[in-house]
């Protein structure tokens, strides 16, 4: 009886995780990172690139965006007509901008990102957790099989099959799994592994490692009672995140937007050299 409880509770935590992840939708940026009728028209119709660069120097001002391309320019999307919010990605797949995207994944077929990366660790974790308990409770049987103690050879084959498929999937969760908690020990996301993201001083790697608590807390937020639950606990609303540099961020993780707004329009100006000093990052 008790086997079968942990059986089934296990089955339904791997599901719920499964479905969360899977019909948990990517979020795109909000409306002020889209450049209005009136932006989208002036930059369309300007041929010249330099005052390109000034409109979106310009527009980049007024936003909470601290990230830059590999030249050190404005991160613009071409396909979404927006400015890129640090950390989010433009998904081929999903044909969106993406808050803070990991990767798209085909098990799920969804796009990983802020809204559903909680759900899609504890996906890994259950799932690593049920081919654990399969293996366990299935590999008595399998000494039974060898010395001979099973003549069924239909049960034969069902418990060499059921062993092979738990540890094979066990092994390569695991890895998987483990990688993914180095990830969020760095507070980093996949493409951020491969591509460290660039600052306003140039790359940094640890640009948004706040230490290990502070890294976990991000994901799964501070209410510890709720980790382990497939319910959206994340820090702040993916737009905006903490950094390691004082220098790089002006502001913790803000929560109110009027609060980065006024920081916003608080700002000196840049001058007009440095605006057309900045290059585009174009989406291919």
């Amino acid at each position: 009886v008790t086997y079968l409880v942990i059986f089934h509770i296990l089955f339904v935590l791997f599901v719920w995780t499964y479905w969360k992840s899977v019909f948990t939708l990517p979020i795109p940026p909000g409306k002020k990172f889209h450049m209005s009728y009136a932006d989208q028209e002036r930059y369309e119709n300007e041929e010249r690139p330099e005052v390109q660069r000034q409109i979106l120097a310009e527009i980049a001002r007024k936003l909470p965006v601290y990230t830059r391309t590999g030249n050190g320019g404005i991160r613009f999307c071409d396909r979404c007509q927006l400015i890129k919010p640090d950390r989010c990605h433009h998904c081929s797949v999903c044909a969106m901008c993406v808050l803070k995207m990991d990767h798209h994944c085909p098990w799920v077929n969804n796009c990983i990102g802020f809204s559903n990366y909680k759900f899609f660790l504890l996906f890994l974790a259950y799932s690593l957790l049920y081919c654990l308990y399969i293996a366990a409770t299935v590999f008595k049987y399998f000494i039974k099989y060898w010395t001979g103690e099973l003549t069924n050879g239909r049960s034969k084959f069902h418990i060499l099959f059921l062993l092979f498929v738990s540890i094979m999937f066990f092994v390569s969760l695991m890895f998987l799994f483990g990688y993914h908690c180095w990830l969020v020990s760095r507070n980093r996301s996949t493409l951020e592994a491969f591509s460290a993201p660039v600052f306003q001083n140039g790359p940094d790697k640890n640009g948004f490692n706040l230490g290990f608590v502070k890294n976990l807390q991000q994901v799964f937020g501070e209410e510890k009672k709720l980790w382990l639950l497939p319910i959206a606990s994340s820090q702040g609303d993916g737009h905006f995140f903490p950094m390691r540099s004082l220098n790089e961020a002006r502001n913790p993780l803000l929560t109110n937007e009027e609060q980065w707004e006024e920081d916003g329009i608080d700002e000196e100006p840049q001058s007009s050299g440095e605006g057309s000093s900045l290059a585009i990052e174009r989406e291919t």
